[in-house]
């Protein structure tokens, strides 16, 4: 078992657990979280999601670069050259298809919040899956770091870390990242905007569960969009990107019961209690004569112009 997981009061809990190896991604560890993010995609229960690794050393140092013993170099860099062109079926640029089918199976995004505890060392694939699969970033004061890990080894990487990094922190910053390959630790990374808190390690998945029960108490269906929303549509035109959100709300407050929800604790100055909850097709509204007509545009007019 490479990973645990866990789910309790709406929240999956996953570590990655493979301490002795720096809880690398070898292969069974990145099927079976996989499996796991395939599994919480899908799960009604699951609201939020805390994605760690086991001890106070490493989140993730990264993938596992050995290959089996029976593989010769020369057929390992024949498949890697003939992937380039001949990429297999169900897969993203050679990756097997993940939880949502556009980033592969190492670096899913699901459409419900991952809070990243970032425990220790978060090196290649292990930087990579926090940038993305994860939302909100909390980083162990004692013992993160963070390190790209690739340009020092004659790579750019197959995985979309430099992809992402660029579309989530400033210009310099990347720049240093990427062309230094240095490693930098918490305060450095929350300087930069590539974390939202720095946390002792005692205090980390205390937080982060914090966090996480905060969110289990939104309303699930708004929840899941506004996600969706920002990933799909971040480099959108602002007008485009606009017309999309007024669609999604109106698809919320018509055809979800929470947007009333919303609004009725909030008169009657109570917590909300959220569902999800979806309605029914319902009757059409009845025609209208042009008397009614006319009323109806000037109310369009009072409520909307």
């Amino acid at each position: 078992m490479g990973v645990l997981y866990e789910k309790k009061n709406g929240i999956a809990f996953i570590t990655i657990d493979n301490p002795e190896k720096a809880n690398i991604l070898d292969k069974a560890t990145s099927d079976e979280l996989s499996e796991i993010w395939k599994e919480i995609y899908d799960d009604w229960e699951v609201r939020a999601a805390i994605l760690t690794g086991s001890g106070d050393r490493h989140f993730c140092a990264g993938h596992n670069l050995a290959v089996r013993p029976d593989i010769t170099p020369e057929e390992r860099e024949r498949v890697r050259a003939e992937n380039v062109f001949y990429p297999t079926a169900g897969s993203v640029n050679g990756n097997k298809f993940g939880a949502d089918g556009t980033l592969g199976d190492h670096y899913p995004q699901i459409w419900k919040p991952v809070i990243g505890a970032i425990n220790g060392w978060a090196a290649g694939a292990g930087f990579y899956i926090m940038l993305t699969s994860t939302d909100i970033r909390l980083a162990c004061e004692e013992h993160a770091r963070f390190k790209f890990a690739l340009l020092s080894q004659g790579w750019v990487g197959n995985g979309p870390g430099a992809t992402y990094l660029m579309k989530q922190i400033a210009y310099a910053d990347v720049m240093r990242i990427l062309l230094t390959d240095e490693a930098f630790d918490a305060k450095e990374a929350l300087r930069i905007n590539l974390i939202n808190e720095v946390v002792p390690h005692a205090n980390l998945m205390e937080r982060a569960e914090k966090l996480a029960t905060d969110i289990t108490k939104m309303p699930p269906a708004a929840t899941r969009m506004m996600k969706e929303f920002v990933v799909r549509f971040r480099d959108t035109p602002t007008s485009e990107a606009w017309r999309v959100q007024t669609l999604m709300n109106s698809l919320l407050t018509q055809l979800t019961t929470d947007g009333d929800e919303g609004r009725l604790a909030f008169q009657e100055k109570r917590p909300p209690v959220f569902t999800g909850g979806v309605r029914q097709k319902g009757e059409a509204f009845p025609e209208l004569d042009k008397a009614q007509r006319e009323r109806m545009d000037e109310i369009r007019k009072e409520l909307l112009g």
